[in-house]
């Protein structure tokens, strides 16, 4: 049920952005990278794991109406969480990395010219998962096997962001509503673990 919701907004949205465009008063397109700080969640999200990231990409606004637009991003990012492991005087950390390719469709309402409030739906298609370790054992590398994980991951995005110019500063929370676990095994150490990340951007028009 929650795919089924999902993906009608996002339809929805979608179908908004592309009618509109003809329409738009104005349009601007640009540059935009995020520092992420990723976790996995199942029950209740904190901040114990978090794993620092990022996301590059690009974006364009379409104006619908005097103080709202639609903002469509294509983005590189990196998701996933870190843990601390000790075994006796030996410890380390290990890093579970995933690298999505998003699609954020988002609804921005203008409070004046400098304050944007933003919310939307996006979805994202895994590229690759892997898991890093760095300790006292040595650093080690491990790709998984994606069949192991779901391929798409939906969810959720809200934010502020703050203008300057053709630049804009923000803060952006994406709360993923897809179990990233596709298999027995996956499930059996991952549980319903889903996607969870906060993220400090900057946009740059053109």
């Amino acid at each position: 049920m929650k795919k089924i919701i999902i993906t009608s907004i996002f339809s929805l949205l979608s179908l908004v952005a592309f009618t509109n465009m003809s329409h738009a008063q104005e349009f601007r397109s640009g540059i935009k990278g995020s520092f992420n700080l990723s976790n996995l969640y199942t029950n209740d999200i904190d901040d114990n794991n978090l794993r620092a990231g990022f996301s590059l990409g690009i974006f364009k606004e379409n104006q619908i109406g005097p103080s709202s637009a639609i903002q469509t991003e294509l983005l590189f990012s990196t998701k996933g969480n870190r843990s601390e492991y000790r075994s006796g005087p030996f410890d380390g950390e290990a890093k579970f990395n995933l690298n999505y390719i998003e699609l954020p469709i988002m609804l921005d309402l203008k409070a004046g010219s400098a304050l944007d409030v933003s919310f939307g739906p996006y979805v994202s298609y895994l590229i690759s998962a892997n898991i890093t370790t760095e300790g006292d054992f040595g650093n080690s590398f491990s790709e998984i096997d994606r069949d192991n994980l779901k391929p798409f991951d939906f969810g959720f995005s809200g934010g502020l962001g703050l203008n300057f110019g053709t630049t804009e500063l923000g803060a952006r929370y994406n709360l993923g509503l897809t179990e990233i676990a596709d298999s027995d095994n996956a499930r059996a150490i991952m549980g319903d673990a889903k996607n969870s990340v906060i993220q400090f951007y900057i946009a740059l028009g053109m």
